[in-house]
């Protein structure tokens, strides 16, 4: 037994979130992919059951008001608030990441032009939408669309050359929180900061980092946000998202997909658009009730929980994967891309591995990272890759152990060794 599994195990006797780990359907594969899909909590099965046998088989049409289905949306979106820092009242949850961007996106660009919906009223000057460079695909492709809808122009950028690249013309800056390859935490309060010192919106994509680390909405002025909920908070495959819209400027917040969920009086039925009161202007149509109410069940594993803690295990795991890589995989076959500094780390670690290794794979096509990552799979070692160099290991501070990051550490120096 090595030094570093000795102390795997002491760390996770100290661990104060150790016992959430029960709380999840997990075996004896070391999971680190939950940046991808989070585990099932356990007691998500029978409350989904209750939905589908007795919400829907037998109280039927009764439960958009008796089962609270018509207010799921809303009330979803306070249960995620606090994980993000933000107060009750600013989140709303529904469609998909993608659809929450789109809507943030051209509402920043009225917002910022000051447009009034209906009235024509329009600051023509801010004609220019930053998106991050290093994004996730969709977004970039969303900010695509966004633009030629508002008559904006487009600039892609790395986070870092945003602050030297604002002006008067910039609308609206799309940024991730973390990138979705190495990991890296980008600076979100000083970014924002940044942003409004032009004049602009700022929205941010939080895929990768709610429910993994604090984020902070209020406290650093976030205008807009977004974010998926099957990752780090475990909503299951094709959990709705949700969208943050800053209280200051609900008001003034003008979708671009008004439906009748967000309309003023939804049962008016009338041809004529009035927007609700507060988040609600995100809802669009009927809510994906069984989606959404396997999510409310998950949270539940949030109850009690401190992200300050969530972080602090975050940063530890992460911390300890690396040392044990360091330690058992033989120099030059892997390179960390995730930054050493903790303020500038998500919760993954992604491992870039060297060209040398590709004459002892038969990769029949594959990209190196993916037949890597095949044999992890079958050792027990579950993480994901993109091609076609980088390995990417989730770090769910929930559920992953200290004897999880060991394992597929040395799991994965055996096979590159081998």
């Amino acid at each position: 037994m090595s030094d570093l599994h000795v102390r795997a195990k002491a760390l996770d006797a100290e661990d104060e979130l150790g016992g959430k780990r029960a709380e999840f359907v997990l075996d004896d594969t070391v999971y680190l992919d939950g940046n991808s899909l989070g585990a099932l909590p356990a007691h998500v099965p029978e409350r989904v059951a209750d939905v589908i046998d007795r919400q829907w088989g037998k109280l039927r049409i009764r439960s958009w008001e008796e089962s609270g289905w018509w207010t799921a949306p809303e009330r979803i979106g306070d249960r995620i608030a606090p994980l993000v820092g933000a107060a009750p009242g600013q989140i709303v949850v529904g469609d998909s990441t993608s659809v929450n961007v789109f809507k943030a996106l051209v509402a920043a660009v009225r917002l910022a032009r000051g447009e009034d919906a209906g009235t024509g009223a329009r600051d023509e000057g801010r004609d220019e939408i930053i998106v991050d460079a290093t994004t996730f695909p969709t977004d970039g492709y969303i900010a695509r669309s966004a633009a030629r809808l508002t008559g904006c122009r487009l600039t892609p950028l790395t986070p870092a050359e945003v602050p030297a690249a604002l002006s008067p013309r910039t609308a609206a800056v799309l940024l991730n929180h973390a990138d979705y390859r190495t990991g890296r935490l980008h600076d979100l309060p000083g970014l924002t900061a940044a942003v409004h010192a032009a004049g602009a919106l700022a929205v941010w994509d939080l895929c990768h980092t709610a429910g993994a680390l604090p984020v902070g909405l209020d406290a650093h002025g976030v205008d807009l946000a977004v974010g998926c909920t099957y990752k780090y908070l475990n909503g299951g495959p094709g959990s709705p998202a949700y969208i943050y819209v800053r209280a200051e400027l609900q008001d003034r917040f003008d979708s671009p997909l008004p439906g009748w969920n967000s309309h003023a009086e939804p049962f008016g039925m009338r041809p004529e658009f009035e927007a609700a009161e507060g988040a609600l202007r995100g809802r669009v149509g009927t809510p994906d009730i069984l989606s959404m109410l396997a999510l409310e069940a998950a949270l539940d594993v949030w109850d009690g929980v401190s992200m300050d803690a969530v972080r602090a295990k975050s940063l530890a795991l992460t911390d300890f994967f690396l040392r044990c890589v360091e330690a058992y995989v033989p120099k030059g076959l892997v390179e960390s891309l995730t930054p050493e500094a903790h303020a500038e780390r998500g919760s993954q670690v992604a491992l870039r591995c060297s060209p040398k290794l590709s004459t002892s794979f038969e990769q029949g096509g594959a990209p190196l990272a993916g037949d890597v990552m095949k044999r992890l799979t079958e050792r027990g070692v579950v993480g994901d890759f993109r091609a076609p160099d980088v390995l990417r290991f989730g770090f769910t501070p929930l559920y992953v152990s200290f004897v999880d990051a060991e394992r597929a550490a040395r799991v994965l120096a055996e096979i590159l060794e081998s």
